[in-house]
């Protein structure tokens, strides 16, 4: 018969086989656990992670839709290459910077030209294709026949340079209206505050360029024809950035969307800045 003791050998034995293996098991995990958490911590959380790749892919959607080499300015009309390449640059900045969302249409506004040229252009930004190409009046304060000052601030009724988005319409005293947010600090911001919209207005014609060899003039807000202004504003409406030039040097130099802002937002593709002289 065998002893008591002799029976308990293979038990313990079967146990310490079992700790041994958890043993074994609990070192493994604490060797990995370093590298597991490294692994974390380098792929970031799966939301973080989805945020990255929504940035990234905005941004490669801002290189292809506001890259000037896919363009054909012979088909422009009258808007000068170099403007428009200079909004195009603005707006890839705002979108790479997350101040805009990808815009479906691009306003650009040449305030160097007269009045009584055609100076406002509307550019369908998916197919590249040019939607308006019109009059449009400036700020009283601004000058006659050629705007030469422009202002942010309020009763100056000068019109403002930048980078705006188109946000929603109304129906007020100059009647379809369309908000503008100015998104360029010390330059335009303070378009909502000052009611900088696009409207349709009677001093905005041929007729009234050639009776007095100017358009008429609005209180900042960049006025088109009534006869368009309807259609052109549904156009742009929410999902448009509209840019304003002149060749200002303090805002060409200090705006956040020229300069460097390509290259500050790691953005691959981004189109050159271009000097406007």
């Amino acid at each position: 018969m065998q002893s008591q003791c002799a029976r308990r050998i293979p038990h313990n034995l079967r146990a310490f086989k079992v700790l041994k293996s958890q043993l074994n098991t609990a070192v493994r995990f604490l060797r990995l656990a370093p590298v597991v958490g490294a692994v974390v911590f380098a792929a970031g959380s799966p939301t973080h992670a989805h945020e990255a790749g929504r940035v990234n892919n905005t941004s490669l959607a801002a290189a292809t839709t506001l890259r000037a080499g896919g363009w054909d300015t012979s088909h422009l009309g009258s808007l000068d290459p170099k403007v428009f390449r200079l909004a195009l640059n603005a707006a890839g900045c705002a979108v790479r910077s997350g101040k805009a969302e990808l815009p479906t249409t691009l306003t650009v506004i040449d305030y160097s030209k007269p009045s009584t040229k055609k100076r406002l252009w509307v550019l369908d930004l998916r197919t590249h294709g040019l939607l308006f190409e019109e009059l449009v009046a400036h700020g009283q304060g601004s000058g006659n026949n050629m705007a030469t000052q422009f202002s942010n601030d309020a009763e100056t009724h000068q019109s403002s340079l930048g980078l705006f988005q188109a946000k929603d319409t109304y129906l007020g005293k100059n009647g379809y209206s369309l908000r503008l947010e100015g998104l360029e600090a010390g330059f335009n911001d303070r378009a909502m505050e000052r009611a900088i919209v696009v409207h349709g207005a009677a001093y905005v014609s041929e007729t009234v360029a050639r009776a007095q060899g100017r358009l008429g003039r609005s209180w900042g807000c960049p006025a088109v024809r009534e006869s368009v202004a309807h259609e052109l504003i549904d156009r742009v409406k929410n999902s448009g950035l509209v840019f304003a030039y002149y060749p200002d040097p303090d805002w060409l130099s200090t705006s956040q969307f020229f300069g460097s802002c390509g290259a500050a937002s790691g953005a691959t593709g981004a189109t050159p800045v271009v000097e406007i002289g």
